[in-house]
């Protein structure tokens, strides 16, 4: 079963969150109780996104976290990859790339496909489409683009 991990999915959350809340910040207790994700795990969660330059960290009272670039800007698998690194659908597309069983595998092809498409539709759904049906009073959003990809490969399970 294709599923993002917890991380990933409390990363999309919170990303979503920011996104709706630009350019205001957020603290990491704030989603959290908004949410109802584990705290700790949450800031360990914000702080990757920090290391991997999708977050900027804002200190002081009145601190938080915000968007480092415009929400367009960035994707569901710059996310996913940053908290969960590279995203494989099988053992053929690791690194080495192949199994014991490449030279005879009839089905190596169409999964690289498959893939390829999850990798796809990732790469293309932004924040700001992730965030188009944001909860009300939760601020404006630029509208969402014209034929934006469906996101039904990552509902949570």
């Amino acid at each position: 079963m294709l599923k993002l991990t917890k991380k990933a999915d409390y990363g999309l959350i919170a990303m979503r969150h920011l996104t709706s809340v630009r350019p205001r910040s957020a603290s990491a207790k704030e989603m959290a109780e908004r949410y109802g994700l584990p705290s700790p795990v949450l800031a360990k969660i914000l702080q990757a996104l920090v290391r991997g330059g999708l977050l900027v960290s804002e200190h002081g009272s009145n601190g938080g976290y915000r968007l480092s670039r415009p929400p367009e800007e960035i994707s569901a698998f710059d996310i996913v990859r940053t908290i969960d690194g590279p995203i494989f659908l099988t053992s053929c597309f690791t690194e080495n790339g192949d199994c014991e069983h490449h030279q005879k595998c009839s089905i190596r092809d169409p999964l690289r496909r498959i893939h390829e498409g999850i990798i796809s539709l990732l790469t293309t759904m932004t924040m700001i489409d992730l965030a188009s049906d944001v909860e009300p009073g939760a601020g404006p959003l630029p509208p969402a683009r014209v034929g934006s990809p469906s996101l039904t490969v990552l509902n949570r399970q």
